[in-house]
């Protein structure tokens, strides 16, 4: 894809709003012009819930990395994960009675898939559509089996959609800014682009990205993302239950959480002989007894309720994934101690090899705009097996705030 002008990527979030611009050179590599992170606000569960103060913690963020470009957007791609996020798989087929298969015979089942999810559900939209597999007699074909004569062919293609409502909001947040939107991407879908390599992603991986405030699972495989799920709970949930059942500050048990071993046997550094927290973990509360049975119990509770979630995501019949699956951890509660241990005894028998990978590596910008970068390979080059998903929404109000004032930007 060949872009003259700067490319701009915000990537929406709870705690903080991250803009990139980009802009793609005549050899076809990218160049980042700015960054800028500021703090969200109107946003609550990766949903806006006040459209003002979005629009305006938006606003802010895009005009802070445009200053800094020295240029100014019309166009924007959206980054965004919400929990209401639907992951649905079609499989149709056609007749081809011993013809050549044609692109438009692919197109007509892709037509039929996309006609199926609308009177299935008229309250969702498409912002993803992944050609998983062709099937054509009882074959399979990853690529598109474009003039192989066939007596069948089917089209197995998942659909990433959510409510149209939530879509209509943030729409309407970019209008106010006097910005189009050129785009929407799921946030799993980027991430595994920009941490997987194309083995991980062609043969079957399974990515879990343990967010502080959100856990997200993306199934990618055949170079498309399979099924997707996020969860509004994160690690920072563990912390809130120690502080909340122990009556410990949330500085203190943040300190235990991250000094856990999540094998639950090797906890000497924090517990005395008799197994109660030690005392120098008592920095601004009252030293009493906590038992090493209790914080263990509610820490295992926790994240025993986030895996059992998860490993349901992995048996459901249309995935069928089996056991050659890897699995990959990233995100901040990779970092936890021994947690690809804990992963194993839950998924052990589902999957082949499970590992953490830092794909920061100590780079702050790598680890707060992965995304943004995976975005980046999916605007320059395209994705081999989606079909982009075009806005269709209506009762917006298409003229922004600062229009109104000023006329168009």
């Amino acid at each position: 894809m060949n872009y003259e002008d700067p490319v701009g990527i915000i990537e929406l979030g709870n705690i903080n709003i991250k803009c990139l611009i980009f802009k793609i050179k005549d050899n076809n590599d990218s160049e980042i012009l700015s960054t800028s992170i500021t703090q969200s606000d109107g946003i609550h569960n990766d949903v806006i819930v006040n459209l003002s103060k979005a629009s305006n913690a938006i606003r802010l963020c895009i005009s802070t990395a445009e200053k800094k470009a020295n240029i100014s957007l019309k166009k924007i791609n959206v980054i965004f994960e919400q929990p209401d996020f639907l992951s649905t798989k079609f499989s149709k087929q056609k007749k081809i009675d011993g013809s050549k298969i044609y692109k438009e015979d692919i197109e007509f089942l892709l037509k039929e898939g996309k006609r199926q999810l609308v009177l299935n559900d008229k309250n969702q939209s498409i912002i993803h559509i992944f050609n998983y597999n062709y099937i054509v007699d009882g074959k399979t074909f990853v690529e598109e089996p474009i003039g192989i004569f066939a007596d069948s062919l089917t089209h197995e293609i998942t659909f990433i959609t959510v409510p149209k409502n939530n879509l209509k909001n943030i729409t309407q947040a970019f209008i106010n800014c006097d910005l189009e939107i050129e785009r929407l991407i799921s946030r799993t879908f980027v991430l595994g682009v920009e941490s997987l390599n194309d083995k991980e992603l062609q043969f079957g991986t399974v990515l879990i990205n343990l967010g502080f405030e959100r856990v997200s699972l993306g199934l990618f495989k055949n170079l498309a993302l399979v099924h997707s799920i996020t969860l509004p709970i994160g690690i920072n949930h563990i912390k809130k239950d120690i502080s909340k059942v122990c009556s410990l500050n949330l500085e203190e048990s943040g300190v235990i959480r991250d000094n856990i071993d999540f094998t639950f046997q090797n906890n000497h550094k924090l517990f005395d002989e008799n197994n109660y927290l030690k005392k120098n973990y008592f920095v601004n509360t009252n030293f009493r007894k906590i038992s090493k049975k209790l914080i263990l119990n509610v820490i295992k509770a926790r994240i025993d309720e986030i895996f059992n979630i998860l490993k349901k995501q992995l048996i459901i019949p249309e995935v069928n994934f089996n056991s050659g699956t890897n699995l990959l951890l990233l995100g901040e509660g990779s970092n936890l101690i021994n947690i690809e241990k804990y992963c194993q005894n839950f998924f052990g028998s589902n999957l082949k090899n499970i590992n953490k990978r830092d794909i920061a590596k100590n780079d702050n910008f790598k680890k707060n705009f992965a995304s943004s970068l995976g975005a980046i390979k999916v605007i320059k080059d395209g994705w081999e097996t989606e079909a982009i998903a075009k806005i269709n929404l209506d009762n917006i109000e298409k003229k922004g705030f600062f229009s109104k004032l000023f006329g168009n930007r």
